[in-house]
Formats: structure tokens, C-alpha cells, sequence
């Protein structure tokens, strides 16, 4: 058999068996290259797809040496496309209040609601696209990956139809969309006064509105939005949605929000909040903190005054500090839920270590008595659950451990946080971005706080 290197054509093909490619030699003996030369070299190499007869034709008459000319391509597969889901109602409605002319914040237009009506289509499915096999110059079938269906997002007061491919709310109500995997509709519940001794404490699954105060020692939980025409005072406010209060908190102390999505106030004084999405208000005085993104103090004040700020993401305000030197911390570039799971993970693991500390001890004392013979029934029993506590404790302490590895490996992660000050930053200011910290020792205006590699750097005012 005549091998590929005495020929006059020389045949390669791409790792990926998608082309392949002849170079002509001349050898001088002036015989002439055939047609059927070419076809026999690419199926010595089982070349038998995709070729281009039209090229070998030209090489044939017009042969050109010692250049590669692609003779054959195969037909790389296609992957298909993932369904969609198509929702019918806005889902990023602008939580941002209207500021007016004169500086002043607009909180009674806020459009926050977006209210449906029974039998109303709230998203579709779009089906996913089939994906197109290759062949390879060799015949091979290269497979493609078909798109996967997508799933309707059923949360609460929906359903889906009898085809499987709309979802459908089953009361009147708002729309609530947190996330791309759940879409519930909640009736409202209104106070139409104080939350006081004669409403009680407010649980609803649904979406309260209150037309006044909400009182100290008073709570309000909800699944979905809390809505407060009038002030909050040292009260506790749950929501799986948003906060809005028209007025604003004094916490006194003891006041706190925690909201699943976002809180937008007036203003906030000695109280504790946390959102998971934005905080947005005009001021927020000597109060503790807690934002997943977005942390906006706007309006004529602007103001971020005292205690403790723990922002994911960024910082906006026209005023951080006062000229009195007033201690503030802000710590930007992590999500303080994780710190938050991080520390509380840390807690848990110690304490289990030292239950099984406990436990081994208890099972050594006993195991002796065991085998003096000197066990009773009694302590047969607290050996059996012992050795149970235990075998439980291990297997847990492995979790927690395997846990707490990814958190601090996200906390260690560089935090990429900024603080945008619109105004001044004054002394007294503790500035943290991931694992950066600077001390603010003189007043900045018009500026940003972003981090540097290990350092806090001081830029203009980015957008």
C-alpha cells in the first residue's frame, strides 16, 4: 500500500473534523493530478463528507503547489435554545420616589402596586428550540444539546393552565415578584388607623397598608408589602416585600425593619434595618444597618449619621458623618447576610465540637462501667443515645465545616463596594471595602471611596 508521504498530496484535517485541507506537490516527474487522484487521497484518510468539488475542479486545472486549500468542511452542531418565560405585568417596577424641584421627596407617588384581577394571564411559556446535529468530513454525527423547558414560576393565589403553559392568578390583588422562580398575588389588609391595643399585633400573609402610627412594642409581619402612612416608633416591622413609610421610624432604641426586598423612608432615627435588596431615605441617624445592595440617602438632607452601615454594594449619600467627629462605620463589598451566616455558622460549629466532646466523655465513663459489668438499664440508655448524639454530631460537623469553607471563601473574595459621597465625609467616618479600612482624618467633598488593591482610595465623583 502506497503510504500518504510518497504521494503528491498531502491530506490534513482539523482536530475537529470539521476541515480538511490538501497541499499539492511537485515532484517533477510533469504527470498531471487528476480528479480522481484528490478523491482517492481524502478517502485514504476517510475524508468523505462536505467535499468541495468545485475547488478540487480548479485545483486540477490550475494546480498550485506547496498551499493548503480546504477541499471539505463538515457542519458543526447547532445547540438548541432554553424555554422562556413571558411575564404579562412589569417586573421591575422603579422603587425610586419622584424628587421634586424643590428638593423635596415625593412619597405619595410611588407606584409600588400593581394590582391584578382574578383569571388574568400572569406569564407564558416559550418553548424551548430543538438543537441541529453536525457531521464531521468523516461522516462521524457530532450530537448538538437540545434547550431545556422552562418552568412556570407558581407561588401563591396562582395557578397554572390546563395546558401547562400560562400561569393564572386566582384572586384579585397585587402582584408580587421577588425572584425569577416565584410569582404570587396577595390580597391587602388595611389598618385604617394606629397598630395599637386595639388591633393588636398585625401577622398577615398578604400585604398590609396602614393610614397610621404603628406604636413602641407593637409588630407587623407580612409576606408581602408593609405600607405606613404615619410614623413608626420603637415597633417591629416584617415584610416579605418592601417597607414604605411615608413618614418615617424613631426607633428609640428598639425600633426595627426587615424587609425581603427593599425600605424606603422618610427618615430613620435609633432603630436597627435590614433590607435584602435597597434602603433608600433622606436621613438615617445613629442607626444600625444592614443593605444587600444599594444604600441611597437623597432629598434636601442626604445624611448617613452614627452607628453601624453594612452595605453590599454602594453607598450614596450627600452627607456621611457630622463636623462634630460623630463615630460611623461603613462596611461596603460583602453582603452582610454572609458575614451574618458566616459568624453564626462559626458559633454553631464550636458549640457542636463541644457537645461531642461531652458525648465522647459520657461514652468512656460508661464503656468502663460496661465492661466492670456495672451498667443498669438507665445507663444503658444514656450510653445508646450517646453513641447516637454523636454518630449525629459527626456527620453535621462535616456540613457546617464544608459551609463555613465557601463563606469564608467568598468573604475573602476582594470586595469591589464603593462609597459615593455627594457632599462631605467628615472625621469620625470608619471606612471598610472588603478587607480594606481607612479612618477618615480630615473632611472630603465631592467624592468616591473605592478600593485599590489592599487600600481605600479617594477618586471623583464616579456615575
Amino acid at each position: 500500500m502506497v503510504e500518504q508521504k510518497d504521494l503528491k498530496i498531502l491530506v490534513t484535517v482539523s482536530p475537529d473534523e470539521l476541515k480538511a485541507y490538501i497541499t499539492l506537490y511537485n515532484t517533477g516527474d510533469n504527470s498531471a493530478i487528476t480528479k480522481e487522484d484528490i478523491i482517492s487521497a481524502l478517502e485514504s484518510q476517510r475524508v468523505v463528507f462536505g467535499i468541495k468539488e468545485d475547488i478540487i475542479e480548479y485545483l486540477v486545472e490550475s494546480p498550485m503547489y506547496n498551499e493548503a486549500f480546504c477541499v471539505a468542511e463538515g457542519i458543526a452542531p447547532q445547540n438548541g435554545k432554553n424555554g422562556m418565560v413571558t411575564y404579562h405585568f412589569n417586573t421591575d417596577v422603579s422603587k425610586t420616589p419622584t424628587l421634586m424641584e424643590d428638593g423635596r421627596i415625593n412619597y405619595r407617588e410611588l407606584n409600588l402596586i400593581q394590582s391584578v384581577q382574578e383569571g388574568q394571564v400572569l406569564c407564558s411559556l416559550v418553548p424551548p428550540i430543538k438543537g441541529v446535529e453536525g457531521k464531521t468530513v468523516k461522516g462521524r454525527v457530532l450530537p448538538a444539546v437540545n434547550g431545556k423547558p422552562a418552568v412556570l414560576p407558581r407561588g401563591k393565589n396562582v395557578a397554572i393552565s390546563e395546558d401547562g403553559q400560562t400561569l393564572i392568578a386566582t384572586t384579585a390583588g397585587e402582584v408580587e415578584y421577588l425572584d425569577a422562580t416565584k410569582v404570587s398575588v396577595y390580597t391587602n389588609h388595611e389598618v385604617p388607623a394606629d397598630v395599637d391595643n386595639s388591633t393588636g399585633n398585625v401577622n398577615f400573609v398578604g400585604s398590609v397598608i396602614i393610614k397610621g402610627n404603628v406604636l413602641s412594642g407593637f409588630s407587623v409581619e407580612a409576606g408581602g408589602n408593609v405600607e405606613v402612612f404615619g410614623v413608626v416608633e420603637g415597633a417591629t416591622i416584617k415584610a416579605g416585600g418592601n417597607i414604605i413609610l411615608r413618614r418615617g421610624m424613631q426607633g428609640m432604641g428598639k425600633g426595627t425593619l426587615i424587609a425581603g426586598g427593599d425600605i424606603v423612608a422618610r427618615y430613620i432615627e435609633y432603630s436597627n434595618i435590614e433590607a435584602s435588596n435597597n434602603i433608600q431615605a433622606e436621613a438615617i441617624m445613629h442607626s444600625n444597618v444592614k443593605c444587600g445592595n444599594k444604600l441611597e440617602l437623597t432629598g434636601n438632607k442626604g445624611l448617613l449619621v452614627g452607628g453601624t452601615c453594612k452595605v453590599g454594594n454602594i453607598v450614596v449619600a450627600k452627607v456621611i458623618g457630622s463636623h462634630m467627629a460623630t463615630t460611623t462605620d461603613v462596611e461596603v463589598g460583602v453582603d452582610p447576610s454572609v458575614r451574618e451566616r458566616y459568624k453564626n455558622a462559626r458559633e454553631e460549629l464550636i458549640s457542636m465540637e463541644n457537645d461531642i466532646k461531652k458525648a465522647d466523655q459520657a461514652i468512656t465513663i460508661l464503656r468502663k462501667m460496661e465492661s466492670a459489668g456495672a451498667l443498669t438499664p438507665d445507663k444503658q440508655e444514656i450510653l445508646t443515645k450517646s453513641v447516637r448524639t454523636k454518630v449525629y454530631l459527626s456527620s453535621k460537623i462535616e456540613e457546617v465545616k464544608h459551609e463555613v469553607a465557601l463563606l469564608d471563601e467568598k468573604l475573602q473574595q476582594e470586595g469591589n463596594g464603593k462609597i459615593r459621597a455627594l457632599n462631605y465625609i467628615y472625621p469620625g467616618v470608619k471606612v471598610s471595602i472588603g478587607t480594606c479600612m481607612m479612618y477618615v482624618k480630615e473632611p472630603l467633598q465631592y467624592c468616591t471611596l473605592y478600593r485599590d488593591g489592599a487600600d481605600v482610595r479617594v477618586g471623583p465623583i464616579d456615575k
